[in-house]
């Protein structure tokens, strides 16, 4: 990409960069809104000029902007298309002086969906996830709703048993009531518990396809069963992800652990925040963190509110929860002193 680099009268410099027509529409997203977040946030003015863009600004923020740009279009380069998570998360890398990650990131493509579409991680966090789970027999993904710990660990496990890694993938939840009680679903066990499994699913049905899941399915090589169902078995040679494990007792953590055979790998995804459990209930996720956390087959990966790649509310509304969550700690902590030394 050629660069054309002009000093202004000002004191500013203005930055040429040449550009196809297609990646700039890309690029400047619908009614420019990505090359506005651009401008805002490096302090720049961006503008589409001869079938080129021109940044201007104090060189620093420039500098920055264009490293971004160039980022962005590598990316639309090789086939991508250019999302706000994209543009949100090459702005954040550019201010940390890290915007090259991005390139990286997007050259690991873990496996392809039913419809074509690449399933590849996007963010740094994602990225050191998904080389966890290659490296490590049992990894613990831990972070908030929407960065993608149970999509990747499935895509994985995909992968694997596609390429005769494993024979079978084991994919379990413990059914516990997010506030609602089983009894109340109409139908058999397998009915009331196939809620908490949907997830699943939905991951299986767009990764795999409908038909080739249900075929294996069938055949028993693929089962997706509440963790209750684990008790008693030993599982070699699989792919087993055990999702909501911060709904799991210490009992059953351990139980699930010690299930693990010979030839298999492990991914257990959690979230924290949002545990389901009786109040005064300890979660085996918790404790698990705790016991195991020295073992060098077990990898711990931390999710955060940068690694949310749903819509980008959804990482404001993580953000702002931490923000809340980490105030009221601090505020219970200065209590308990308080009142300890008084």
């Amino acid at each position: 990409m050629e660069e054309n680099r002009l000093q202004n009268s000002g004191g500013d410099i203005t930055v040429n960069l040449e550009l196809s027509i297609e990646d700039m529409q890309k690029v400047f997203g619908t009614n420019d809104r990505y090359v506005k977040k651009l401008e805002k946030d490096f302090h720049v003015i961006i503008v589409d000029r001869n079938g080129g863009v021109s940044v201007t600004g104090d060189a620093k923020h420039v500098d920055v902007a264009v490293r971004v740009l160039k980022q962005l279009v590598t990316l639309s380069e090789r086939g991508n298309e250019i999302e706000e998570q994209s543009v949100d998360y090459a702005i954040t890398m550019g201010m940390e002086e890290k915007e090259e990650v991005l390139t990286e990131i997007d050259s690991d493509c873990i496996c392809h969906t039913v419809s074509g579409k690449p399933v590849k991680p996007k963010t740094l966090g994602q990225k050191n996830y998904v080389d966890a789970i290659r490296n490590h027999m049992i990894v613990f993904g831990l972070g908030p709703a929407g960065t993608g710990k149970t999509y990747l660990a499935m895509a994985m496990a995909i992968t694997a048993f596609k390429n005769n890694e494993v024979s079978r993938i084991i994919l379990t939840r413990p059914a516990i009531e997010a506030g609602e009680k089983l009894g109340f679903l109409p139908g058999d066990l397998q009915s009331k518990v196939d809620p908490y499994l949907r997830p699943l699913y939905d991951a299986l049905y767009q990764i795999m396809g409908a038909e080739s899941f249900l075929k294996n399915m069938e055949k028993g090589l693929i089962e997706v069963a509440p963790l209750a169902y684990m008790r008693g078995r030993t599982l070699d040679n699989a792919y087993i992800i055990l999702d909501e494990a911060q709904n799991t007792t210490p009992a059953q953590m351990k139980m699930f652990l010690t299930r693990i055979g010979f030839g298999s790998k492990v991914v257990i995804t959690g979230d924290a925040s949002q545990k389901d459990l009786a109040p005064g209930t300890q979660s085996g996720l918790d404790l698990a963190k705790k016991v195991l956390g020295k073992i060098d087959e077990i990898a711990f990966c931390n999710l955060t509110s940068k690694d949310v790649v749903r819509h980008p509310l959804v990482q404001q509304i993580v953000q702002a929860y931490e923000n809340y969550e980490a105030k009221e700690l601090s505020h219970t902590t200065k209590r308990e002193r308080y009142g300890k030394k008084s």
